[in-house]
């Protein structure tokens, strides 16, 4: 009977979670595009931004997933770290549906349904021509396989109802607030979803693993429920690890919220207030079948309240998590210093400070190449994993500098400046493009290590020519757009000749070095594509130093669009 439990409770969790991913996936897809241009276009009502991310979780069943995306968007600049706690609020409204859609359709077995529901949308996505047609199975494959799993973790808890000891003990747990809250958060935690462990605590009350005595068992799992809500901020805090410090402020405020929350509720839950409010506001008499819907209230109940108490106090919220995790010194140097809003009514002063952001941009995006190329030829973990934070930092400024510039645009501007605007946009995005080559650069250099692959000498002097003139090439682009020097951008557009160049002799020698014996396939790949990516690298450099000898002006040289761009 044990080997029963265990296997129907670990299949039945395991269905249920595996279904919950299918069908928030398969939401994601249908609606993912629309959901993030809602949250991209916040405001700053605090109560929308709140509506916002509970709809968002509401919809794609996994509040997980709205607090990763805010967790991003704040990464992307996107989102201020209020909008995001608002958000993140939010979400932990709409994460109770799941809950109520599981005490809602348990009432009317829709397990029988469940077998139907997985053959039809198995049908959709592999007969579904349409790609929102096979997304629409996913959900309804995954929405079958959550209730399957809750069937199989409704019968395997089933023998519970007569083990009086076990029942003593859940009850124990439950009677001892503290505990139980701490169980919770450790099921949780492990689970790494709320509705899983929301949805088991439903599944064993309903099948009498807390007893029968259900105000009793109504009080007993609330304490469960509290610890669930500070377990699932571990997500977020997990998604924030390796982003920035305003992405790992948002996590922080979600834990925050969540802690504080279930420490002042626990009182009214110890006097018995809550399971009574609870009582009152479910509809249905308390038995056993609707004590999941009442598990469901008690759920909402939390999250609601909570809300609503912390809404006025966000801005105590935010500053309460700056302390704990400050500003530093590398922040402040880090964020555009020219880009002062002030200036905009003076258009020339204004292009000349954005002038200055493009090149810090253009020293950043040299950093990150070099560091990429060196860290793969030396096989340097550290190098290559920095390359990634000066890419995020690009990227910053191209937000930035993009979002002044298009508010430049709109002001009375001379035909000078009028003609500069476009393409120093176009050379923003260049830069931005050649960031994105340095990721490129250091995920190759990381397969290397990983793959313990090492070039041959004639290999690695290739690669060191290679560097040798790709750091030429960007040294005589920044000098170019410090001092607008045409003399240098056309240095800078003889060394994309011999990178051209290089890239064709190299092609050539590497088919050598493999009919030769002298490097595997493995390395021959990488070294192909670490010559590929500084190739697009000079493309994208050229594009700027044409734009410079043209006089940053439309006529004249135009800037040259690689076909990556």
């Amino acid at each position: 009977m044990v080997k029963d439990m265990i296997f129907g409770t670990v299949g039945g969790l395991g269905l249920f979670l595996f279904g919950m991913g299918l069908m928030s996936d398969g939401l994601k897809k249908v609606a993912g595009q629309k959901l993030k241009s809602l949250l991209e276009a916040l405001t700053k009502h605090r109560v929308i931004a709140v509506t916002v991310g509970a709809l968002t979780t509401a919809l794609i069943q996994s509040s997980s997933a709205t607090t990763v995306m805010t967790v991003g968007f704040v990464n992307a600049g996107l989102l201020t770290l209020k909008q995001a706690l608002c958000v993140v609020l939010g979400a932990n409204i709409g994460t109770t549906i799941t809950a109520g859609l599981v005490s809602v359709l348990a009432v009317f077995k829709i397990t029988n349904y469940a077998l139907p529901a997985v053959g039809v949308g198995f049908l959709l996505t592999v007969l579904g021509k349409a790609h929102k047609t096979r997304s629409v199975g996913e959900i309804l494959v995954g929405f079958g396989m959550l209730f399957l799993g809750i069937y199989f973790m409704k019968d395997a808890f089933g023998p519970l109802k007569s083990h009086t000891d076990v029942q003593e003990a859940l009850i124990w747990l439950g009677q001892n607030p503290l505990l139980a809250v701490l169980a919770g958060t450790v099921i949780t935690m492990l689970l790494q979803s709320s509705s899983a462990s929301i949805a088991m605590i439903q599944v064993l009350a309903a099948g009498g693993a807390f007893g029968t005595d259900w105000p009793l068992v109504l009080t007993v799992t609330i304490p469960f429920i509290l610890g669930d809500n500070i377990g699932t901020t571990i997500t977020a805090q997990l998604a924030a690890l390796r982003a920035s410090r305003n992405a790992k402020r948002a996590a922080m405020g979600h834990t925050m919220f969540n802690v504080f929350g279930v420490l002042y509720m626990l009182i009214p839950v110890w006097l018995g207030w809550y399971s009574k409010v609870v009582v009152w506001i479910t509809p249905g008499q308390l038995d056993e079948a609707t004590i999941m819907r009442h598990i469901f209230f008690a759920h909402l109940a939390f999250n609601a309240f909570n809300t609503i108490v912390f809404i006025p106090f966000i801005d105590v919220l935010a500053a309460a998590v700056l302390k704990i995790v400050p500003v530093t010194q590398a922040e402040i140097a880090t964020r555009p210093v020219a880009l002062e809003k002030h200036l905009l009514n003076t258009p020339v002063i204004a292009l000349e400070q954005a002038k200055r952001e493009i090149l810090r941009m253009a020293r950043s995006a040299k950093e990150a190449i070099m560091q990429s190329i060196s860290g793969m030829i030396d096989d340097d973990r550290k190098r290559l994993s920095s390359v990634k934070e000066v890419e995020d930092f690009i990227d910053m400024l191209q937000l930035e500098i993009t979002s002044y510039l298009s508010t430049l645009s709109r002001r009375n501007l001379s035909d000078e400046v009028s003609n500069e605007l476009p393409v120093l946009l176009h050379t923003v995005n260049d830069l931005e493009r050649i960031g994105d080559h340095a990721v490129n650069i250091a995920e190759i250099g990381e397969r290397k290590i990983d793959q313990k692959i090492s070039f041959s000498d004639s290999a690695s002097a290739e690669a060191a020519r290679l560097t040798t003139e790709t750091e030429k090439m960007l040294d005589n682009v920044i000098a170019a757009l410090q001092k607008n020097d045409t003399k240098a951008a056309r240095a800078a557009l003889s060394s994309e000749g011999n990178l051209n160049r290089m890239q064709i002799e190299f092609r050539r020698s590497h088919v050598d070095r493999m009919t030769g014996g002298l490097c595997s396939p493995e390395a021959g790949l990488i070294f192909i594509d670490l010559v590929d990516n500084i190739e697009k690298t000079g493309d994208h450099l050229t594009n700027i130093a044409q734009a410079i000898i043209g006089g940053l002006q439309w006529e004249g040289i135009k800037p040259k669009i690689s076909p990556d761009s």
